[in-house]
């Protein structure tokens, strides 16, 4: 049984093949047309994916979608009633506002496109499921047997917010609050506010909350609160977004209370960081508020966190602090980037019966590039290269970073989700205090208010974290331990917490023996770890990564086996001369 899910015309376009239960490729369209969050049709991961797994669209026995078409009809004609203009067609998907959006009309757009891009006379049946159904499903590939699940966007079909208890391969839906009524919309809206990309710099916000104070926070209480049955309400008082979306979304209320927005190139001051810390603080509460409301009615001690709310690490870590939950699980690709996953999922274990026998241990799914397309990058850019063995390759780099140099880590897959982690990564030395700064300033050129992520050996996380459980994905930041602060300085944000990721030997041999020689040499074994990007989605093959690393202040570029401090060819024209006579000698 082979399921391709996919996702189109909105944010997070993408694909995903399912073979029994077991994911074969999960491919985000942004990593191939190199547009953050890009909504064009996924051809260019559709082929890709097809094109490695040597199949054809015959090959596939349904296509699921995360969206359920009849849901969302229902939903909106209930808004329609509202007469909001159809400028909120601007931040809600695309197909979603069609006046004739019923299930065979906008499967029909998707058959269309399916058969523009594989040429395909026949395709198999398509199944829509709903939105938090698939966000939910992550749960067939959780650790847990039994548990409880939450999920928190900024909308579905019919909801913004929902919970589920899942046991074996069944999910029931427990409760569920509006499609307005929404806490990751709130967070949205005001990271636009705040001068940020709204559907994805999310966490700029996250990070720049821990700088603010608690000025805001009792006005902030006043625009979502908690409720006596464990939910939350959104005072829509200070919000228009349900009639004019994202071109008009708060009311004069908000504006009067909290000042005039942030302008993008406006400087940063303190009000607006005390806006984020209200903000942060306020989503915390009612994070909190519903996991404890969820206990007190279930008696489950396992928890999944899902949707583009489950992306706050700050506000999960406050889970295992302030609850009794016993283990927390996020997926990698918690927000709309695994929907297509999630819908794949449902129909088969829900759907279809299937029993569970998978979970998901790493996120290494994506398209791996092979030798000849490194050499082919490498010589195309005129840089000069060696070719280590395995025991070689990982002391030479454990050594320069332990020197304080700069590595930039490709091998294999890339990852599921928006987080590298381990595959596609920019690794530094935690231990110097200047790093965070180098990193931001070097060779991110990003806002220096942005924390790095430690990624630690899974058995040693305990020793420098407040946490008891592993985490691979990087979606907590618990508290550094105050005697291990001074050990690795740059890997700890203002607030005393570390994004961390724990790396098991398991799931990823070359990167844990890269962290293990590391500590060896140096007492820690903790690496800064942050995605192999500037400014752009994060880097998808040899030729985009060679790209990023002249372009920026890395000192050293191993890609696979192949290990460079060229930067010779960073020089516009040299390096096509180069490339030319590189070739011709045969560089080793």
């Amino acid at each position: 049984m082979r399921i391709l899910g996919i996702v189109a015309k909105t944010h997070d376009s993408g694909v995903a093949f399912l073979k029994d239960g077991v994911p074969e490729l999960v491919l985000e369209e942004e990593r191939f047309d190199r547009v953050k969050k890009t909504q064009k049709f996924p051809r260019r991961g559709l082929i890709a994916g097809l094109e490695d797994l040597g199949i054809g669209i015959d090959d596939i026995d349904a296509i699921t979608t995360p969206w359920d078409l009849r849901l969302l009809r229902r939903t909106f004609a209930s808004l329609l009633l509202r007469r909001f203009p159809l400028s909120l067609s601007l931040s809600l998907p695309r197909a979603h506002t069609s006046q004739k959006n019923d299930v065979v009309f906008l499967n029909y757009f998707l058959k269309r496109d399916l058969r523009r891009r594989v040429g395909a006379a026949v395709l198999p049946p398509i199944v829509n499921v709903p939105h938090h159904h698939s966000h939910a499903a992550m749960f067939f590939v959780s650790p847990f047997e039994e548990a409880l699940v939450l999920v928190m966007d900024g909308y579905g079909d019919d909801c913004s917010s929902s919970a589920y208890v899942g046991r074996g391969n069944r999910l029931e839906r427990m409760w569920s609050t509006g499609i307005m009524n929404s806490a990751g919309l709130v967070y949205t809206f005001v990271t636009e506010y705040l001068g940020f990309a709204g559907f994805g710099d999310e966490g700029k916000v996250m990070a720049l909350a821990a700088y603010g104070e608690d000025t805001y926070v009792s006005r902030f209480r006043d625009v979502i609160s908690p409720t006596p049955d464990g939910g939350y309400a959104v005072n829509m008082a200070y919000f228009s977004y349900d009639a004019y979306g994202q071109l008009r979304p708060f009311k004069r209320k908000f504006i009067n209370t909290f000042g005039p927005p942030r302008a993008k190139c406006e400087p940063i001051s303190d009000r607006h960081r005390d806006i984020a810390f209200a903000l942060q603080t306020v989503t915390e509460d009612i994070v909190l508020h519903r996991v404890r409301s969820l206990l007190t009615r279930h008696p489950v001690r396992d928890l999944c966190l899902v949707g583009g709310v489950a992306l706050n690490c700050v506000a999960n870590a406050k889970i295992l602090e302030h609850t009794v939950v016993r283990r927390l699980w996020v997926p990698p690709c918690a927000s709309d980037t695994g929907a297509p996953f999630g819908s794949a999922l449902w129909h088969y274990h829900h759907d279809l019966d299937y029993p569970r026998g998978f979970e998901l241990k790493h996120a290494l799914y994506g398209k791996a590039y092979g030798e000849a397309e490194i050499v082919g990058a490498l010589n195309a850019a005129g840089l000069r290269y060696h070719r280590l063995g395995e025991t070689q390759l990982i002391s030479r780099v454990a050594r320069d970073l332990a020197d304080g140099k700069i590595v930039g880590w490709f091998q294999g897959r890339f990852e599921i989700g928006p987080r590298a982690l381990g595959n596609r990564s920019i690794l530094a030395d935690p231990r110097r205090p200047d790093m965070r700064d180098v990193l931001n300033a070097k060779v991110k050129q990003r806002e220096p208010f942005r924390p790095f992520a430690p990624a630690v050996l899974v058995e040693r996380a305990s020793e420098f974290f407040e946490i008891d459980q592993p985490d691979p994905f990087m979606t907590l930041a618990p508290r550094v331990r105050a005697e291990s602060r001074e050990r690795i300085p740059a890997a700890v944000h203002v607030d005393g917490t570390g994004r961390i990721q724990t790396v098991a030997r398991e799931s990823n041999p070359r990167y844990y023996g890269l962290i293990e020689a590391f500590g060896r040499l140096t007492g820690v074994p903790i690496l800064i770890n942050t995605s192999f990007n500037r400014s752009e989605p994060i880097v998808a093959s040899p030729k985009e990564a060679i790209d990023c690393y002249l372009r920026s202040g890395m000192d050293v570029l191993v890609l696979g086996d192949f290990y460079t401090t060229d930067r010779a060819a960073a020089d516009g024209h040299a390096r096509v001369g180069l490339a030319c006579a590189r070739r011709s000698e045969g560089t080793l």
